[in-house]
């Protein structure tokens, strides 16, 4: 028994330690094209082309009004500019988005109200519909809790002008609640290492560049010679962004231009986020794996690393392993041997990412980097809930999109309250996994055996963490 028991230990460790080693790649590309910078070229103002601004908003009551606001706000000639407010909601959202875009209207903006019979396709399907309308050569697009600058426009169309296999400009998404609380504390850590990091290695070195869904302009042109928005996966910007690079068209990356947003301050709401973000990794990986392998316009590097890093939820499925196998080793007062310290070696290289991220950010990084613990606690909390994502992408044959709630930013938990949770039965999974946790602590103290205590701990408090606030609120709504 204790033989299988550590095989599959084994197998967990190298899983996880293969995504650490990536980290290390990821942080060499990052040193090597450190000093690639982008200059913002100049243009003349009669030459601004037309921009059409989607908004898909799904019951964005406490967003949608900020939202058609910032719009509006765009820094842009008005006689090229058309905003359109593509409204799928069934609750008062649309009163309020009616109003105020009727407002505006008398003002003389260029906005418009678009309704569907029906959800078809979820968000791609209404960016989809609202395109059969748009007029501009370009489209920005930006989801219900995103506050652009008023210049974000004005920092991203003319880097379109040179370059005609331009297909994507994407920016940088900031915090408007990051220190709200611990969990968006935690989570914009996470935000951060993506979004300065690794998203600046794909773009710079060119390794499979992705669309992050919002905040970012497509060339028109691009977007359609890609195959235009599907709906066969849960992450419809990595689907298209794939088809793109696939047909070769360029995309460029601007660290410097912050797009602010809203961070979960739900943890069924982050849960579903990032559940909806494992899953739509993982549709893609199946769908577009074997052409991503005979892309051979692209290099080897580019390849492995966009398959790595369209499966490295994965590790999810790793940890939840290791965990499980972890227990009963411990209760047996198995030793692990030493040379399992050359996995905590490779796995070095992400939690370096994450501390480079906030260097780079903010001068009081030193004070930020304190709530990684919990980064690592609420991730390894989540782990029962993205691995069944990853499963059911792989066996399920219903796949409905599940939206992340916003709540504005300052508004929790009133605003939370009027939205209904229903019961997710991953709840009891994760209250089983921090009594089990805690029965592998127990007996780790009571062994001496002081190497698998720290997993453990962060797994009795993650587990914890996140099934008893999750009950928590689903009790409150």
């Amino acid at each position: 028994m204790i033989a299988v028991l550590s095989a599959l230990y084994v197998v967990a460790l190298g899983g996880m330690s293969v995504f650490g080693l990536l980290g290390l790649i990821t942080l060499g590309l990052y040193w090597r094209y450190r000093s690639q910078g982008v200059v913002l070229p100049q243009g003349s103002e009669a030459f601004l082309p037309f921009v059409t601004v989607q908004l898909p908003i799904f019951n964005e009551r406490y967003v949608v009004e900020k939202l058609i606001e910032t719009a509006v706000a765009l820094d842009y000639p008005c006689d090229r500019l058309q905003i359109q407010v593509i409204d799928d909601s069934t609750d008062d959202t649309t009163e309020k988005a009616a109003s105020l875009i009727a407002y505006y209207q008398q003002q003389g903006v260029n906005i418009c109200h678009i309704r569907r019979q029906g959800r078809q396709g979820y968000k791609a399907g209404a960016l989809a519909h609202g395109l059969e309308t748009a007029v501009g050569e370009f489209i920005a697009i930006f989801d219900a809790d995103f506050q652009p600058g008023a210049d974000f426009l004005r920092q991203t169309i003319p880097h379109f002008y040179q370059n005609p296999r331009l297909g994507l400009v994407q920016t940088r998404w900031g915090h408007l609640n990051a220190k709200q609380t611990l969990l968006t504390r935690a989570q914009a850590i996470a935000m951060d290492k993506h979004f300065v990091i690794e998203q600046g290695v794909r773009f710079r070195a060119n390794l499979f560049p992705k669309f992050n869904g919002t905040a970012g302009v497509w060339r028109r042109s691009c977007l359609e010679d890609a195959g235009g928005w599907l709906y066969d996966t849960v992450c419809e910007d990595l689907c298209l962004s794939t088809r793109a690079v696939l047909r070769q068209w360029e995309f460029r990356y601007l660290v410097e231009v912050e797009s602010p947003a809203e961070l979960p301050m739900s943890i069924t709401a982050y849960k579903n986020q990032q559940a909806r973000w494992a899953k739509g990794s993982t549709q893609c990986l199946l769908k577009y794996g074997r052409a991503i392998v005979s892309a051979h316009q692209q290099s080897h590097l580019a390849r492995l690393y966009a398959l790595l890093a369209t499966s490295a939820y994965t590790t999810n499925i790793f940890v939840l392993l290791l965990l499980l196998v972890q227990v009963p080793l411990v209760c047996l007062n198995y030793r692990f041997p030493p040379e399992f310290l050359l996995f905590a070696i490779a796995g070095i290289g992400q939690p370096l990412l994450f501390l480079l991220a906030q260097q780079i950010l903010y001068r009081d990084w030193s004070r930020r980097i304190f709530f990684f613990p919990a980064l690592m606690a609420v991730a390894v909390g989540l782990s029962a809930n993205n691995s069944r994502a990853i499963l059911q992408a792989i066996f399920a044959r219903q796949h409905p999109f599940v939206r992340t709630v916003k709540t504005g930013a300052l508004r929790l938990p009133h605003s939370l309250a009027t939205y209904r949770f229903s019961f997710d039965p991953i709840i009891l999974v994760e209250l089983g996994m921090a009594l089990y946790t805690a029965v592998g602590l127990r007996a780790a103290v009571h062994h001496h055996n002081f190497g698998p205590l720290f997993l453990l701990a962060t797994a009795v408090i993650g587990f914890s963490y996140v099934s008893l606030n999750s009950l928590r609120e689903w009790l409150a709504t």
